[in-house]
């Protein structure tokens, strides 16, 4: 007879539930990336600022610092397996919701975007954490690898899906519930396979506990910091490098070149950070790469334009998938996992959401993109000062 794990799940179900995870995962970022190379074409159909198509990234972010915090009373009352369906759900209606006419549906649908998606940003680590904690830096590896692929996926096909194929920034945008209504059909039978245990302690006692420590703290800036980052890039690489005298269909390539890369970083750099107890020199190199690449964006006579943009992806990549990596390395048990989980990413994803809306503003003040270029500089800093917060081997 088949060896059972502690969640009662042979070789074969435990595969499958990878799978499953894995198409949640690939859900997580096509509906936010496809936005940063339609971002011109919006804003022309509907007459938007800059500042105004900046709240397109923005929101989701905000969603995230709403709804991660409470993520675990959802998952204490519906189990991890239940929540996730729903946000999936939710995902596809704020999808179509968005790609519909008008300004309004625009940025509701992106609010019921974001609010799905912060679900499982918070619950998959909470997941790899109870169900392969043994293998957490090569699940870990998998699961953001899947979504850079996504994120690429969607940051590529989106401007060529809109002009070159005619569906417009609309049909664009919608074709993404094809991925999030394949998760639903592959994600309901792995529910049954999530073994559901009763809570040790109230929502309000864990968040008492999690919200006094520094390191927790300082976890949470770093995934903040990295978001900012990330989302920032994710908004305004195009309009960047078009700003720079480069083509958009050009500058839509770059962005899905740094989401190809990142790929390159989500899959190498857990596993490289989860072999080792120490995590700072991960993020020391990691930082250094980050900085350099964007002072040399910053001076285009440099050139290497593909370059710089290739080490970028992989750092953002790299320091997303450690920054879950962390929230697992320092969790004891599963419950704490989701619990830190949602802490850390509801305080970051408030910190990143200053990120695109703020780029916008000064772009909209200065009409200088460079300025925007030495933001992300700083980040770098303030970034690399709180991973090394995080970065020694310790347990919240």
């Amino acid at each position: 007879m088949e060896k059972l794990d502690e969640n009662g799940l042979n070789k074969s179900t435990r595969i499958l539930l990878l799978v499953g995870v894995l198409i949640i995962s690939l859900n997580l970022r096509p509906a936010l990336a496809a936005i940063g190379p339609l971002i011109e074409l919006i804003g022309a159909d509907l007459n938007l600022s800059e500042a105004l198509l900046g709240l397109l990234t923005t929101l989701p972010l905000i969603a995230f610092g709403v709804v991660s915090t409470i993520t675990p009373v959802f998952t204490k009352k519906f189990g991890i397996g239940n929540t996730l369906l729903g946000s999936l759900i939710l995902l596809t209606l704020g999808i179509i919701i968005r790609s519909a006419d008008g300004i309004f549906p625009l940025y509701f649908g992106t609010v019921l975007l974001g609010i799905a998606i912060a679900f499982g940003n918070v619950l998959i680590p909470a997941l790899i954490k109870r169900n392969f904690p043994h293998k957490a830096g090569l699940v870990t590896s998998l699961y953001t690898g899947v979504m850079s692929l996504g994120a690429s996926i969607a940051a590529g096909l989106s401007f060529p899906l809109a002009t070159e194929f005619n569906l417009g920034w609309k049909g664009s945008l919608a074709i993404w519930t094809v991925f999030s209504i394949l998760a639903i059909i592959i994600w309901i039978p792995n529910i049954k396979r999530i073994k559901r245990t009763p809570p040790r302690r109230s929502f309000f006692i864990a968040m008492k506990k999690l919200s006094g420590s520094l390191l927790v703290w300082k976890l949470a800036l770093y995934m903040g910091l990295q978001s900012f980052a990330f989302y920032t890039v994710l908004a305004w690489l195009p309009s960047i490098l078009i700003g720079k005298g480069m083509d958009a269909n050009y500058a839509g390539w770059m962005l899905s070149l740094s989401q190809v890369t990142g790929i390159i970083g989500a899959m190498v750099i857990p596993i490289w950070a989860g072999k080792r107890k120490d995590q700072r020199l991960v993020i020391l190199v990691l930082s250094i790469i980050e900085i350099v690449s964007l002072i040399c964006i910053m001076i285009p006579q440099i050139g290497l334009i593909e370059l710089w943009i290739s080490l970028i992806g992989i750092v953002l990549g790299g320091t997303f998938g450690l920054a879950l990596l962390l929230i697992v390395l320092r969790s004891d048990d599963a419950e704490t996992a989701a619990e830190l989980s949602g802490i850390v990413q509801s305080i970051g994803y408030f910190v990143a959401a200053t990120g695109p809306f703020a780029v916008g503003v000064i772009y909209d003040l200065t009409h200088v993109w460079n300025y925007a270029l030495v933001l992300l500089i700083f980040v770098g800093i303030l970034k690399l000062t709180m991973g090394f917060g995080v970065g020694k081997d310790q347990k919240v």
